[in-house]
């Protein structure tokens, strides 16, 4: 099993752009996003340069239907 590694939330917003997903709307300091072609939202607080813990990342990796290790590989790149 591949150890989670956190990042912040704009790092997350830019993995999540270039899986293909669309930002919905902003309401506060929470990116909406949706993926019309796996029909899957996501859902992330941008707080400066904060990290996300490791539960939220959890979730919304749960959320996109993506593996620890696919997230892995996505964020190294």
């Amino acid at each position: 099993m591949t150890k989670l590694n956190p990042i912040p939330g704009k790092a997350m917003v830019k993995l999540l752009l270039r899986m293909g997903f669309k930002l919905v709307r902003i309401k506060g300091s929470h990116h909406f996003f949706f993926n019309e072609r796996s029909k899957k939202t996501a859902s992330v607080p941008v707080h400066a340069n904060e990290i996300l813990g490791t539960g939220l990342l959890k979730t919304i990796l749960r959320d996109i239907d993506l593996s620890v290790e696919e997230y892995e590989k996505l964020r190294k790149k």
